[in-house]
């Protein structure tokens, strides 16, 4: 069985207090009630069913539902659970998935099933990195969750899709948490520096020191705190008990939290110039195929706190325009990266933009693509836009006349060849306008070089080209 003292009212002090200051910063900081919650404007706004699960008053007549809240590390879900704990007077079970087992599962569902036909009292039970639970401990929380005796509030740092089992997801409303924007980290940070459950007032923290803080918590609270705490302790250091106390407090600076994290501040305004000079000599080095100076720049874009999102397009684009048909598969670890990037976060999400950055770096470099459409764009806005030839023309529509109709479906039309009918798929015909046609059999668009895949597009291109301007 569980023991008793797992199973806490909501109203007895579960959580330290601010005069327990033997509790890490980030426990005693933590939020009690929904106006001090920093980020996640969209999933607590008015009416909400976490706001209402919160509130108590997610349906009243047939009990509260179950939550399962995903969401990166120090967004909330510990917090959130123990809010909704505090509504109606219910009692509070925390379990770990690293070290439960179904055993432990039964054995509070009984409690809450007694509980609730005996007492009157609602359990909620709030199980963090429920991702861990086999199927079988996963379905041992059904029954609870299905006759509603436990409020089921599960956290995940995992897509909950892949890693919950149907069956409770059905059963459970899924709230998906944000990392929190560099602003609210810093809100974050200022309630804790003034609070008397956190700092009360006693550091004078620096401007560039906060700005660090800030830039190394990657949106993650709880990380911010800690770094703070850390860094508190290294100024008391340098601030010796006995001596006076300055009036606004003990210095607290960038070197201070830099000794604290063992982590350098980077010179990086996201904003300045800063920003544009370290990203363009990441596309730079990317391009000039120097991998170490590649990874030089990610790490630094990182290190700074730049939106990898942000990063992970720049590759994308990069795998275009400077490798192209070098090697086509670059776009598609580009694309892959990026959507990784979206749906795992900092900080795995380095590793990915790392392989998509060498893949990019060392790939046969062509510019190909990149040159040809801004030649034919120029050529547009030129006004070399004649007719299009006759036998290319659509037929869907009617005004088009018989002799203009092009082939649809295979359709065999006047004036017009269809390419699958010849022996080798080419049918030597004109494609481009006159005035283009004529230009065009001296020059191309599209020049492959002589670098890795292209190099056997150049040999195709050249006989085609021979095929359809009559000259190689």
């Amino acid at each position: 069985m569980v023991p008793d003292d797992l199973f806490a009212s909501a109203q007895d002090d579960t959580e330290p207090t601010g005069a327990d200051l033997n509790a890490p910063l980030a426990v005693r900081m933590r939020p009690r009630t929904l106006d001090e919650v920093r980020g996640q404007g969209e999933v607590l706004r008015p009416g909400s069913p976490l706001r209402r699960l919160v509130e108590g008053s997610a349906n009243a007549v047939a009990g509260p539902m179950s939550a399962i809240i995903w969401g990166p590390p120090g967004t909330g879900k510990t917090t959130l659970a123990h809010l909704v704990a505090t509504a109606a007077d219910r009692d509070f079970v925390q379990l770990s998935a690293v070290t439960a087992g179904v055993k432990d599962v039964r054995a509070v569902m009984e409690r809450a099933a007694t509980n609730r036909s005996m007492y009157g009292r609602q359990t909620v039970l709030f199980l963090d990195e429920i991702h861990r639970f086999s199927k079988a401990q996963q379905d041992a929380l059904l029954p609870g969750v299905e006759n509603r005796e436990v409020v089921l509030v599960a956290a995940t740092t995992e897509n909950p899709s892949f890693s919950v089992i149907a069956p409770l997801l059905s059963r459970s409303i899924l709230v998906t948490l944000e990392s929190l924007t560099r602003e609210e980290v810093g809100e974050v940070i200022d309630a804790a520096l003034t609070d008397e459950r956190g700092l009360a007032g006693g550091y004078d923290l620096a401007d560039e020191a906060r700005e660090h803080l800030v830039a190394i918590a990657g949106g993650d609270a709880r990380r911010a705190l800690t770094s703070l705490e850390a860094s508190a302790g290294v100024a008391d250091g340098d601030h010796p008990f006995g001596r006076e106390v300055p009036e606004a407090g003990i210095p607290l600076t960038l070197a201070h939290v830099e000794q604290a994290v063992a982590r350098a501040a980077v010179r990086y305004d996201r904003t300045g110039d800063q920003h544009y000079d370290v990203a363009s000599a990441f596309i730079k080095s990317m391009r000039g195929s120097d991998v170490d100076a590649a990874l030089h720049y990610l790490a630094r874009q990182l290190e700074a706190g730049e939106d990898p999102r942000f990063i992970a397009r720049r590759i994308v684009i990069s795998a275009s325009e400077d490798v192209g048909m070098g090697d086509p598969t670059a776009l598609q670890t580009a694309v892959a990266a990026m959507h990784a990037v979206a749906q795992i976060g900092m900080p795995e999400a380095r590793i990915i933009l790392a392989q998509a950055v060498v893949h990019n770096t060392l790939a046969p470099k062509s510019n190909g693509a990149y040159t040809g459409i801004n030649e034919a764009v120029a050529d547009v806005r030129a006004g070399k836009v004649q007719a299009v030839p006759p036998h290319l023309r659509g037929s869907g529509y009617t005004q088009a006349s018989d002799r203009a109709k092009g082939a649809v479906g295979g359709a065999k039309v006047e004036g017009y060849v269809y390419a699958h009918d010849q022996p080798d798929a080419v049918a030597a015909q004109q494609y481009l306008p006159d005035d283009l046609h004529a230009e065009l059999a001296d020059r191309s668009y599209y020049r492959p070089t002589d670098r890795g895949f292209e190099a056997r597009l150049q040999e195709r291109w050249a006989w085609l080209r021979g095929r359809l301007r009559g000259k190689g």
